[in-house]
């Protein structure tokens, strides 16, 4: 995918957010995200949002903390998070492809890897903020969510910060079954998890399903559609997986 095509998925993701959190109200509860209110999700996403703005358009080129969550709550917190949105937005259409900035997982550019990371990331917020709500979730494409099953596999839990770890060898089979290819192999033990494209090997478990619905499950928003195999192997990927 281009970075164009992560900026538009962005651009309307932010927006579907907004519109869910201010219909299930900045008071209620997110029952993806157990631990938080609607207005916990806003403010998070968008502190999130103008810390990646901040390393593009003021060209860090090392890791900058982010400024902090806001004392908002109701309308204003809405529009704070709708300023912030559209001006990360902005930046990223309009800062030069050939920006430096720090990033942290591997991409053809910084500026590639910011419009990738914070569609991704407002991508599964917005469902959280749907979830608070009434009524069914906006879908997902399935290209979409196969590049976001693959920068979670291939590049966050690559990290030394991943937690899915076992003292035993173990295998794990991610399958898409509604986009040919779509298939991953992790190898699970003591360090990192090793995850490549392609059906290489034995797997220890499966899980399956539609694209979309997998990306959600991976990210902990969904049970998995389909497990076969050694169970433990999921519930230890459920258990293990969520991203600090």
């Amino acid at each position: 995918m281009e970075t164009a095509e992560f900026v538009a998925i962005l651009d309307q993701e932010g927006r579907l957010l907004a519109a869910a959190a201010e219909e299930a109200g900045t008071g209620a509860k997110v029952p993806t995200c157990p631990e938080w209110q609607v207005a916990d999700l806003v403010r998070h996403t968008g502190m999130v949002h103008r810390w990646a703005a901040a390393f593009v358009a003021e060209g860090h080129t090392s890791y900058h903390p982010d400024a902090g969550l806001p004392d908002l709550d109701g309308a204003e917190l809405l529009a704070w998070f709708r300023e912030g949105h559209g001006q990360l937005v902005e930046t990223l259409r309009s800062t030069p492809s050939d920006v430096q900035c720090w990033h942290f997982l591997p991409a053809p550019s910084p500026l590639a890897f910011w419009a990738r990371r914070q569609a991704h990331e407002t991508t599964v917020h917005r469902f959280d903020a749907e979830s608070a709500r009434s009524g069914a979730p906006s879908g997902i494409a399935g290209t979409f969510a196969v590049d976001g099953i693959d920068e979670l596999l291939l590049g966050f839990h690559a990290r030394e910060k991943s937690r899915v770890r076992t003292e035993k060898p173990l295998v794990l089979r991610v399958r898409a079954t509604d986009t040919d290819g779509a298939v991953w192999t992790v190898r699970l033990s003591e360090e990192p998890p090793a995850a490549e494209r392609g059906d290489t090997g034995d797997a220890d478990c499966e899980v399956a399903g539609p694209a979309a619905q997998l990306y959600l499950s991976l990210w902990n928003r969904l049970p998995f559609p389909a497990v076969t195999g050694d169970v433990s192997v999921a519930e230890l990927w459920r258990e293990k997986s969520a991203v600090i």
